[in-house]
């Protein structure tokens, strides 16, 4: 009937132009960065977010040849949390916090659920939203900070012989609440030994 197998479509993130020069500049940022302060590779962190979605759909299906647009079972699956690992540059995987739609615990994965002792001991966060929707939120991203981010550096400071003034640096996306001013603030006030050095935006 004039049909192939296809995969869905969907419009692709574009790089800046000079995302090159971009990326070279962001490097010799954080080389000087790590460099000034002595910084040694178990206190560089990179933290990310994730869409994890509860029912994956296929990306392929069967449709008319040569269509331009296609769409799958699944693939606008919406029902989902967020996940955030963090990583160390000597290798050292932190935690993660998983941030679920809901307005309390009732959202949270039941505490009979397979596994969720051995998350909760391997120190997990598991947080509901408190919104609409299951993003990080500032009161999310203070909770991973706090609960984290932060034990990881003194901790790891404490073991290396370093002092608790020691600088770390905790590198991030440009998403809107990590760069908001309530949050930067929030942060040199509570944590101001943590340098943010940010992803270039469109380069992540």
């Amino acid at each position: 009937i004039g049909w192939s197998e296809r995969r869905a479509t969907k419009a692709a993130q574009k790089l800046p132009e000079n995302h090159e020069e971009i990326l070279t500049h962001a490097f010799l940022r954080e080389a000087y960065t790590i460099r000034d302060h002595a910084i040694p590779a178990a206190l560089r962190i990179n933290t990310d977010q994730t869409q994890l979605i509860y029912q994956q759909g296929t990306k392929t299906t069967w449709n008319e040849k040569g269509a331009k647009q296609v769409a799958t079972v699944g693939q606008e699956e919406k029902r989902a949390f967020t996940l955030i690992p963090s990583i160390a540059a000597d290798g050292t995987l932190l935690p993660m916090q998983a941030v679920y739609n809901g307005q309390s615990s009732r959202s949270l994965p039941n505490p009979s659920s397979p596994g969720y002792d051995e998350a909760i001991d391997f120190g997990f966060r598991m947080r509901p939203s408190l919104t609409p929707t299951y993003w990080s939120t500032h009161e999310t991203m203070h909770d991973l900070v706090d609960n984290i981010i932060a034990p990881y550096f003194n901790r790891t400071k404490e073991e290396l012989g370093l002092p608790p003034s020691q600088c770390s640096i905790w590198k991030i996306d440009c998403w809107s609440v990590h760069k908001s001013d309530e949050f930067l603030t929030w942060m040199k006030k509570n944590h101001n030994s943590i340098i943010i050095i940010f992803v270039p935006g469109g380069c992540t």
